[in-house]
């Protein structure tokens, strides 16, 4: 396990996550944060078995996303834990659909920025 100091935000969702769930399929997408708007970028799913995975992990992964990016948001894809990948591309799908009519749906996930810090989304209301 890494020193508690160098942990983010991130490391101790995942862990505590897989603590209390066991192995577990994640769905993220990857955005662009705008002054008043959070654009979605690219999206994919992951199994988390064990309690391993972490930010520099998860970055390495994002790297293959070839856009430029100033956070994610994670789901678990269900109560059940893992879910089989017909499922899981299905479920990212439906997340996606819905993230395009509505992005305060990026309450329910955990979102992180790129140093891997939680995130709040916030209502901008325009008079």
């Amino acid at each position: 396990m890494t020193d508690k100091a160098l942990q983010t935000d991130f490391d101790d969702w995942v862990t505590a996550t897989y603590r209390d769930t066991g192995s577990f399929t994640m769905l993220f997408v990857l955005v662009r944060i705008g002054d008043s708007s959070v654009d979605l970028l690219r999206s994919a799913y992951l199994h988390v078995i064990g309690d391993e995975l972490r930010w520099p992990d998860m970055m390495k992964v994002f790297e293959g996303a070839g856009v430029p990016w100033s956070g994610a948001v994670f789901f678990r894809a269900g109560r059940e834990g893992i879910v089989k990948d017909d499922e899981a591309k299905a479920r990212l799908g439906s997340l996606i659909r819905k993230l395009h009519e509505d992005r305060s749906i990026i309450r329910d996930g955990e979102f992180f920025n790129a140093d891997g810090l939680r995130l709040a989304i916030e209502e901008v209301r325009l008079h």
